[in-house]
């Protein structure tokens, strides 16, 4: 009987390492499929070599099959043990390729149809494989490999085709948006900074078709374009704005600082709140020189108001200084005058009185009136005295009465003509020396009756 050989066996009687079929490098991996994936089989050991097979006395080597024994090769480099062993390890190394596809797989890290076409491969050589162990679950493996294979390379094409629509359904989206705004936004920098944003989830979203993916950017590009040409369009437009507004301001500035050395108190005032509500409605100049503007304009203002209330200032110095000098004279005077005992040095003093009063000058605002109401009354007091003087010491009392009536009468002719000219403080005095005159007839006319 002729002793079956291994085919790979060298010189020596050693078997050489049979190649090992398997799956080339794939493409990148894409979404991992869930349906149809075989399970992942725990490693085959090759357990006991004498299980699966034995060497004979001549060295052949049998495996033991369903079907009965069939010759895999021969062992001539050593003991029997030896020669198990060493089949043992290489049915190792073929149940390992096997597990290296089925975890590919199940992953859905590379090929279906290339681990299929492995799968096949190594069902193709099983028949003739040099080794010892389960060779039956082997096959049982690979073929599963084999018949699982389409399904999961269909499952993996729906998956692509998902995260396609996905990534193309967000794009759309992206695109819109940034549409919306290239047409109709006008918040700037929100604006470019969401668009900046859009660009870099843009560019983080995979799996679109070149084709599809091209026309979806031109919408992206073209929204963005548009953005960017309205929003230079504003700001050149705003440049133009503030050049004009700084000429506008150098313009008010030079009327304002025409005007700080006006000693026209009252109308220069006005006149720079004017200036000032057209700085206002001049609008901002560029950054760089608008604050400049500013501080030039007011530097203007600050010339007049601090002259201003510098004269202002000695002014209300020198009206309370008057004031208090009038308070003092009018507490001597109204001791001095006693018209009831001597009119006639009482009419002296209230001269005297009055040419003082008039060369002091000035008071305060809300002093006037109170100091002009006293020396009224001083100056009534020794009137009243004169009215009964008069009264006392004239023969013709009624007369005097029709003349003080005249007189009155001719006062208020003269009141009612200075209103008509819009002299309503002359008309005001001439009104209080005619009630004066008509109190003084009326006196008259009473003392007349009284006699």
């Amino acid at each position: 009987m002729t002793k079956p050989t291994d085919p790979t066996a060298n010189d020596l009687g050693a078997p050489r390492p049979a190649p090992r079929p398997g799956p080339r490098p794939g493409p990148k991996p894409g979404p991992r499929p869930s349906p149809a994936v075989p399970p992942t089989h725990a490693p085959v050991p090759h357990g006991d070599p004498h299980e699966f097979g034995r060497i004979d006395g001549d060295g052949v080597v049998w495996l033991k099959t369903p079907d009965g024994e069939r010759s895999i090769g021969s062992w001539q480099a050593g003991s029997i043990e030896d020669g198990l062993a060493h089949f043992a390890r290489r049915f190792d190394d073929l149940a390992t390729e096997v597990e290296i596809l089925e975890e590919r797989l199940a992953a859905g890290s590379g090929d279906p149809r290339k681990a299929q076409q492995s799968a096949k491969h190594l069902l193709d050589e099983l028949p003739t494989a040099t080794v010892l162990g389960d060779v039956a679950a082997i096959e049982r493996r690979l073929t599963a490999i084999v018949t699982s294979a389409d399904d999961v390379a269909s499952a993996q094409r729906i998956a692509r085709d998902e995260a396609r629509a996905t990534a193309i359904a967000r794009k759309e989206e992206l695109a819109a948006e940034a549409e919306q705004i290239g047409a109709d936004s006008t918040q700037w920098k929100a604006a470019g900074d969401r668009l900046r944003t859009i660009l870099d989830e843009w560019k983080g979203i995979k799996g679109v078709d070149r084709k599809t993916d091209d026309q979806l950017w031109k919408r992206y590009a073209k929204a963005r374009d548009a953005f960017n040409r309205r929003r230079g369009a504003h700001f050149a437009e705003l440049d133009r704005e503030r050049v004009g507004a700084k000429m506008r301001k150098e313009e008010i500035i030079t009327r304002a600082e025409e005007l700080s050395s006006s000693t026209d108190w009252g109308p220069t005032a006005a006149k720079f709140r004017d200036l000032l509500t057209e700085w206002k409605a001049a609008g901002r100049a560029p950054r760089d020189t608008d604050d400049a503007l500013w501080q030039r304009f007011k530097a203007a203002q600050d010339v007049f108001f601090a002259a201003r209330n510098s004269v202002v200032t000695e002014r209300d110095n020198e009206f309370a200084a008057n004031a208090s000098a009038k308070l003092a004279l009018l507490g001597e005077t109204e001791k001095l005058i006693d018209p009831d005992t001597d009119l006639d040095s009482a009419r002296r003093e209230f001269r005297v009185f009055r040419d003082k009063w008039d060369e002091i000058g000035k008071v305060p605002r809300e002093q006037m009136h109170s100091l002009e109401n006293r020396a009224r009354a001083l100056e009534k007091k020794i009137r009243d005295a004169e009215d009964a003087q008069w009264q006392r010491t004239d023969p013709e009392a009624e007369a005097r009465a029709a003349q003080f009536a005249d007189r009155a009468a001719q006062f208020e002719e003269q009141a009612a003509k200075a209103a008509e000219r819009g002299k309503d403080r002359d008309a005001a005095k001439l009104r209080e020396q005619a009630a004066q005159w008509r109190e003084w007839a009326d006196a008259a006319r009473s003392a007349i009756s009284d006699r």
